[in-house]
């Protein structure tokens, strides 16, 4: 099965003859919703539709910096803000942690208008798009249930008519590359920055790029590197105080040397030894066949004396139920520095684009995101997983043009 992924037709069909076939290509969006939708509630998800309206905090405390810019936002008649529904995860769990089955094991899809300022003024399709998809909560067998995600949506993009169900999958792990960095020891400040970049896909070339402002303030941070940071921290304290400055931006002065701090080492590169730098250049160079990359991590880290075994047994795992959900691993490609942008992933990221080499957008997109429910109320971390899919570029997909 090299010519394509995502669950083949016949395989489909001997698993579940109540699975839909694939609907005509000239079909509406409309209609596409509908099939999507028809698909999880009969595999057992229920429907969930938030509101249009959204608290706008919730969106623009967690996402990252491209997407807050294309909020639609405006106000209450309490003077709150709130914008047009820009996506459907956030929503989606606010609605669980409000409903009885908070805490508890839920699966729920949902389908409808997204609203977000267009990427580009060459965007020609307006503002307002059709999403798809489903999220699930609380369930503890990780791995199957990511398997189950991606699964699921591939099979319901299928069956909306996405190119006769040819998808390539590319995946990463925000997960793994968390656990690579804390083996490898790095300076917190480093830490930070590299899991933050990776997150927004930056190259390492970006990453280790000196601060946009390191040569107006060379010569504080120059002065910094000569002292240990019990004299730093005073200095620029003291920088301050004679300033006449006690806050900024509501950080305190001992905030703002822990900033200069950070900047110098930054621009520095202290803490991260050549050896470090070449296996980070290693590390986020794998990409391949999802086999073929389980095994070269296993021989990076192993040669260096890293302990990712628990991560990497993990991985195996899920590799094995996406097989046994009828995906062709050999078609599901691992990227170690593929992220999707989005601050609030923890984990297994994936997209799905139409097969055969032809540029374009992805279909689907998802992945793991345990941590984010905590930061909308919940009293501890709950672990979740979701996937959207893209209704108005399945035409696109089926007639060979996305």
């Amino acid at each position: 099965m090299r010519a394509s992924l995502a669950l083949a037709k016949e395989s489909a069909k001997t698993k579940d003859p109540r699975v839909n076939k694939p609907v005509s290509p000239d079909i509406s969006s409309g209609d596409r919703l509908g099939a999507i939708l028809s698909h999880f509630l009969r595999v057992g998800f229920s429907r969930c539709e938030p509101p249009i309206l959204q608290p706008a905090s919730v969106f623009l405390d967690r996402s990252g910096d491209d997407f807050r810019g294309r909020l639609y936002l405006t106000s209450d008649a309490s003077g709150a803000d709130v914008c047009l529904r820009p996506e459907y995860t956030i929503p989606v769990c606010l609605a669980y942690l409000a409903s009885e089955r908070a805490g508890e094991p839920a699966s729920y899809a949902y389908g409808g208008t997204v609203f977000r300022f267009p990427a580009d003024s060459g965007d020609d399709k307006g503002s307002e798009r059709l999403q798809a998809g489903l999220e699930s909560f609380g369930r503890e067998d990780r791995e199957a249930a990511e398997a189950e995600i991606l699964a699921a949506a591939i099979e319901a993009a299928h069956s909306a008519g996405a190119g006769a169900g040819a998808l390539e999958v590319r995946t990463g792990d925000a997960g793994l590359v968390s656990i690579f960095l804390d083996r490898l020891d790095l300076p917190p400040a480093w830490r930070r920055r590299l899991e933050t970049g990776h997150a927004r896909g930056q190259d390492l070339a970006t990453i280790f790029a000196p601060p946009e402002n390191s040569r107006e303030q060379a010569g504080v941070l120059a002065a910094l590197e000569k002292v240990d940071a019990k004299e730093a921290r005073a200095l620029v304290e003291d920088l301050l105080s004679i300033a006449g400055i006690s806050a900024v931006g509501g950080r305190s002065a001992g905030e703002i040397a822990e900033r200069f701090l950070e900047q110098a080492a930054l621009a520095s590169g202290a803490g991260v030894s050549a050896e470090k730098r070449a296996l980070l250049d290693a590390f986020f160079s794998i990409e391949g066949q999802i086999d073929e990359a389980s095994a070269a991590l296993r021989r990076l880290t192993e040669d260096a004396g890293l302990d990712l075994r628990e991560a990497l047994d993990s991985f195996d795992t899920r590799s094995s139920f996406l097989a046994a959900r009828g995906l062709d691993l050999e078609q599901v490609r691992f990227s170690a520095s593929f992220a999707r942008r989005l601050d609030y992933y923890s984990g297994f990221v994936f997209e799905a684009r139409a097969a055969g080499g032809r540029a374009g957008q992805p279909l689907i997109g998802g992945g793991r995101y345990d941590r984010l429910l905590k930061t909308l109320g919940a009293r501890a971390d709950i672990a979740a997983v979701g996937a959207a899919i893209w209704v108005d570029r399945l035409a696109s997909a089926s007639e060979g043009r996305a």
